[in-house]
């Protein structure tokens, strides 16, 4: 509870999660030497991150074997941690660059109703990856370090945000068989665009410097210019300057009370929301107050069912959905995935 602006993750192994599940004690490794410091009831020390996380919303857990397993240069050391907000792994001393397509426009209107514009959304992937890889070197590193790990194995970090507002657009809602397929196939098909990327760049500016021990290096494996070419990030700040929804989240509000310096309350409505209720005549400023103040359109007489299942938001859905969003994204990224998983007010220990 003292630290309320930081996000705080505990890193887990698969030996921890055996004496949990067994009931017994594991050794506490002093990091620098290996050596046994101590010893410590898995089983409480798991039920005690349980208890935080439901009472703060932290820690998070990091399973540090399952990351090392999909470590891309294993010859160069462990991967021992991530970015603070949990979507780039990183060796020591690596920094994570990392940029984010706005999905909501690669919508495209055609006879059959909406679908991804790909053509277009392939352009900007190559314009993207190589966008990024050029920060590699234009870049100033804080330590030489940094900036050596950071041209040897050339890691960025190409994702999505606007993912809500494209489902919106193309009338699809979030927590649907339907929005976990589209998932899948438009970060599908973003990694193998950005892989066909770096591929090229490898072929016009080289292979990354620690490319030789690297999980490329054999006789089948691709030439890259980039250990990795996808991540999916929060976006937090990015969205707002986008003026999109936030990474693959769903929209946490569809109207919400934004009060100013001066005290003023102003009643901020989303922008495809108020347009479709304006074009179906039920908008008012009396109904955005009261979806502001209710904090979902759910049980709202005056706004059509139809509109209701699309607009889903954040508290809306079930957690289970959350996470099949989050997988049908991360089978597709090379790094990790940014993912709040909403829990209502009244959820347990247990569901945590």
């Amino acid at each position: 509870g003292d630290f309320s602006n930081f996000n705080i993750s505990v890193g887990l192994t698969e030996e921890f999660m055996n004496a949990v599940e067994e009931g017994r004690e594991y050794d506490l490794v002093n990091p620098h030497d290996k050596t046994k410091a101590g010893s410590l009831d898995a089983r409480e020390v798991y039920e005690l991150i349980v208890d935080m996380a439901w009472a703060t919303g932290d820690p998070g857990i990091i399973f540090l074997d399952r990351i090392n397993s999909d470590n891309p240069t294993p010859h160069l050391g462990e991967i021992e941690s991530t970015n603070p907000c949990g979507e780039q792994p990183l060796l020591p001393y690596e920094a994570c660059n990392l940029g984010s397509v706005n999905l909501s426009r690669f919508v495209r209107y055609g006879d059959h109703g909406p679908d991804v514009d790909w053509d277009h959304l392939a352009d900007v992937v190559h314009r993207g990856v190589r966008f990024l890889d050029d920060v590699i070197d234009v870049n100033n590193y804080p330590l030489e370090r940094i900036g050596e790990l950071a041209r040897g194995n050339r890691k960025i970090g190409l994702g999505g945000m606007g993912w809500a507002d494209m489902l919106i657009m193309m009338n699809i809602s979030y927590d649907s068989d339907e929005a976990i397929a589209l998932g899948e196939k438009v970060m599908g098909f973003i990694q193998a665009e950005g892989r066909q990327a770096s591929t090229r760049l490898a072929d016009e500016r080289g292979v990354f410097p620690n490319f030789e021990g690297s999980i490329y290096d054999t006789p089948e494996g691709m030439r890259v210019r980039n250990a990795t070419v996808t991540t999916i990030a929060p976006t937090g700040t990015l969205s707002i300057i986008a003026n999109c929804s936030s990474g693959i989240e769903p929209l946490f509000a569809v109207s919400y009370v934004r009060t100013v310096m001066d005290n003023d309350r102003l009643i901020e409505v989303n922008p495809l929301f108020e347009d479709l209720a304006v074009k179906q005549g039920f908008y008012s400023r009396d109904l955005m107050a009261l979806i502001a103040e209710h904090g979902t359109l759910h049980d709202i007489e005056a706004v059509p069912a139809d509109v209701q299942r699309v607009f889903v938001t954040a508290h809306d859905i079930q957690p289970i959905w959350h996470v099949r969003m989050q997988a049908s994204f991360q089978h597709h990224t090379d790094n990790a995935v940014s993912k709040t998983v909403n829990f209502s007010s009244d959820a347990t220990v247990e569901d945590v």
